[in-house]
């Protein structure tokens, strides 16, 4: 694999639209230190954090200047003098958070996130440190393996996390999403029902292709929570919620929830707060309400091993756009005209 001496690379610089976004000329390709390795990126992927960063949405926080994007695949050219778990040649894809290896997350390696503090993966060539990476999945190629790091990661770790689903489980998701797309197709695999909730019927055979056992169109059904509890057996409610819509949907989430159920709540793409449920209502539930960031490297290694395992592809929005048309991707993905994962090309 040849070296370039330069290449190309996003920067944000600042929160006010997404002419904040430059691309910028990489005139001297980062060497990597000695327990770090080089990667020249194939492709890279997009998640609803990118796209509030330079908008000024995302409630966590950025530094300026900030290479975007925390998901890439891609391959290792160079290695540092003490690297051993990595070499030449080997194909990569990205940890979300750099430090967290396994365990819980505290605030230092909060800080380690890829896109919003450290250096992230829209540009073709990065260094990382190797314990920052993963060995793709065999059985993807670069555009899926791009899909997988934020998306993937989230889903599992919402059903194997903390309560680890079971075979006959209920789950519950919402969307055409990535995060809900790998949750559906994760909790197939192991044998739990899925019901799946969308706005668009043109989205319903979809689901059904992905194995969703019951759909629910939320715009036709208002009180879509209610209606996910009468599927299952004894009308008792479901096992696992993936919430993604935070504060407009977790009321309907807590109406479905079975008894000592979980609830992973993943995103707000709901926006505001105007709908959240109170207090009393929560309690009223009796179940598990559970905030998670993507998760450990250890997890990811878990989850790569079931990809390939179950032959899991993620879902790839048809549209693939080149690294030189970021700003349409991130305009196209503000728009809600993908299904599953927006992805971008570096050649």
């Amino acid at each position: 694999m040849s070296i370039s001496e330069s290449g190309k690379a996003w920067t944000v610089e600042g929160d006010t639209g997404f002419d904040c976004l430059v691309l910028n000329e990489q005139s001297i390709i980062p060497q990597p230190s000695e327990n770090e390795v080089l990667v020249k990126f194939h492709a890279a992927s997009l998640n609803y954090r990118d796209i509030c960063i330079p908008q000024g949405k995302f409630p966590f926080g950025f530094k300026k200047g900030i290479v975007p994007g925390s998901d890439g695949a891609g391959e290792v050219v160079l290695v540092g003098s003490k690297v051993t778990r990595f070499q030449k040649g080997d194909k990569v894809v990205t940890l979300f958070n750099q430090g967290h290896l396994g365990g819980s997350l505290d605030p230092k390696l909060l800080a380690t996130s890829l896109g919003g503090f450290v250096d992230g993966t829209l540009r073709q060539y990065g260094t990382f440190h190797e314990n920052g990476l993963v060995t793709m999945p065999e059985s993807l190629s670069w555009i899926e393996g791009a899909a997988i790091p934020a998306a993937g990661l989230s889903a599992w770790n919402a059903l194997y996390g903390l309560k680890p689903l079971k075979c006959g489980d209920y789950v519950l998701t919402q969307g055409t999403g990535g995060v809900s797309l790998f949750a559906l197709q994760f909790a197939k695999a192991a044998g739990a029902k899925v019901i799946a909730t969308t706005s668009s019927t043109a989205k319903v055979e979809q689901l059904k292709a992905l194995g969703a056992d019951h759909i629910i169109n939320y715009m036709e059904v208002e009180n879509w929570g209610e209606e996910a509890k009468k599927l299952t057996p004894g009308a008792k409610g479901v096992d696992h919620v993936v919430e993604i819509g935070g504060p407009t949907t977790m009321t309907q989430s807590l109406k479905a929830i079975k008894i000592d159920g979980l609830i992973s709540v993943v995103g707000w793409l709901g926006g505001d707060a105007e709908k959240e449920p109170g207090f009393l209502e929560c309690i009223n539930h009796l179940c598990t309400v559970r905030g998670l960031y993507v998760g450990s490297r250890l997890m990811f290694e878990e989850m790569n091993r079931a990809i390939d395992a179950n032959s899991i592809k993620p879902v790839v929005d048809m549209k693939v756009f080149k690294l030189e048309y970021l700003k349409e991707a991130y305009q196209y993905m503000w728009e809600k005209k993908h299904v599953g994962k927006i992805c971008v090309t570096m050649e």
